[in-house]
């Protein structure tokens, strides 16, 4: 407890906060010195003898147009009597030790405990609250749809370059896979609790939608809508075999299979370490050769190999996210890439995968199974580059890492559109 205490001799701005004799609360400034476990406590106001009270002292500097850094504070609770507190327990934060948002995470179980106290001290259950849409859209993660959109899209652009056109159809495709993906996202957080639960670093980009740690949701709503989800998209694709052709199913059903045991039992792709592979084949190859055959009720060899690039980036956005999650998934016994391989070898890697992807463009082009416009896939080298440098720089740090991982994501969408866009000016 000294040590947590050591804060209240580096900084003064502490308050002290106590039940007046009238019965309100009250926080009056404070000079606080240590005594051992004891605060020696000066204050401009009479506070009643005998009051349990707490200090805390706290240190912020603002940064004009960024925000604050260099935050911390300790609060110590204790009987007050003759100018002295008897500190019975204290707590603290310095930002310097642990980020902001760690803080927040770690603190979540206690927040879930004060909730389940307090429904059974009211007798109904109290908890955090949002709207329906808002709780779809938060827990299928709806804006990691681009994964499924740019796959599609360049299908269907493929297939027009060929002399093939079926738009409609490729829309209603577009909806299935879709579907698909959202229920993925879903099944992911049901089956990957434990691993997210043990996760006290997660980003905007990693760590689950974190809709079940913060009781916004229960396994049965998630399920629900997993369920839908699936539903529909499975749906809408014997709907596709029906009118476009039963070929369809070689790439439906592995694609559905792998959706769906990428994190659930008994097969677990992503526990294995092979869940980058999973990624890279569901939302490369079996999403555009899908979106293909939909609008040709064919299959080409150009299409496999212009979807290369687009499984090799989007397996990527996965690769980099499992970076800040590898300890709680390593407590899980998720085995992915990030967890088995040394920080070295993660990076190295990212550097060949990023160049295979680009290097299968001109090969593409070479080879005659591609146009040449589609060489404008080359424009994402700089940003591949920078990513490649950042991940190296910011390894161990999650949260300077985000940087990283929204440019990432970034990558993939500007490769993709930049193949579509070679598809639709050489058609």
């Amino acid at each position: 407890m000294t040590n947590t205490l050591r804060q209240f001799e580096q900084d003064k701005q502490t308050l002290m906060a106590f039940i007046a004799e009238d019965g309100f609360p009250m926080a009056v400034p404070v000079t606080a010195n240590v005594d051992g476990d004891r605060l020696r406590i000066s204050a401009r106001t009479e506070v009643p003898a005998n009051s349990d009270v707490a200090v805390t002292v706290s240190h912020i500097r603002p940064q004009p147009g960024v925000g604050y850094d260099q935050r911390r504070y300790t609060t110590a609770w204790g009987n007050y009597d003759s100018g002295v507190v008897n500190v019975e327990r204290s707590t603290g934060w310095d930002e310097q030790e642990v980020t902001f948002f760690e803080y927040c995470e770690r603190s979540v179980g206690r927040g879930n405990a004060y909730l389940e106290k307090l429904s059974e001290e009211r007798g109904y259950e109290v908890k955090p609250r949002l709207s329906p849409g808002w709780r779809f859209f938060l827990a299928t993660r709806v804006p990691f749809l681009s994964a499924t959109v740019i796959p599609v899209f360049l299908g269907a652009v493929i297939a027009r370059f060929d002399g093939f056109s079926a738009w409609w159809y490729v829309m209603l495709a577009l909806l299935g896979a879709s579907a698909i993906h959202l229920g993925l996202n879903v099944v992911n957080d049901i089956f990957d609790e434990e691993a997210d639960d043990a996760n006290t670093t997660p980003t905007p980009f990693s760590g689950g939608s974190r809709m079940l740690q913060y009781g916004l949701v229960t396994r049965r709503q998630m399920g629900l809508m997993a369920g839908v989800m699936f539903g529909a998209g499975i749906g809408i694709g014997l709907f596709m075999c029906a009118v476009r052709g039963w070929s369809l199913l070689w790439l439906g059903v592995p694609g559905v299979l792998l959706a769906y045991f990428y994190t659930a039992p008994p097969i677990r792709l992503a526990y294995r370490g092979i869940g980058d592979t999973a990624v890279a084949l569901g939302f490369g190859p079996i999403t555009v050769l899908g979106a293909y055959f939909v609008a040709a009720r064919q299959f080409s060899w150009g299409a496999a190999v212009a979807s290369i690039p687009v499984a090799l980036f989007v397996m990527l956005i996965l690769y980099v996210n499992q970076i800040p999650d590898r300890t709680g998934d390593a407590l899980a016994g998720k085995r992915t890439l990030a967890v088995r391989l040394s920080s070295k070898a993660i990076v190295t890697g990212y550097a060949i995968s990023a160049l295979v992807g680009f290097a299968m463009i001109p090969a593409g082009v070479l080879s005659g199974l591609m146009p040449w416009p589609t060489l404008l896939g080359l424009a994402g080298l700089p940003l591949a580059w920078v990513i490649w440098r950042r991940i190296g720089r910011d390894y161990d740090e999650p949260y300077a890492l985000m940087g990283a991982m929204g440019y990432n994501i970034g990558l993939h969408a500007l490769v993709g559109i930049a193949l579509i866009a070679g598809y639709l000016i050489a058609t």
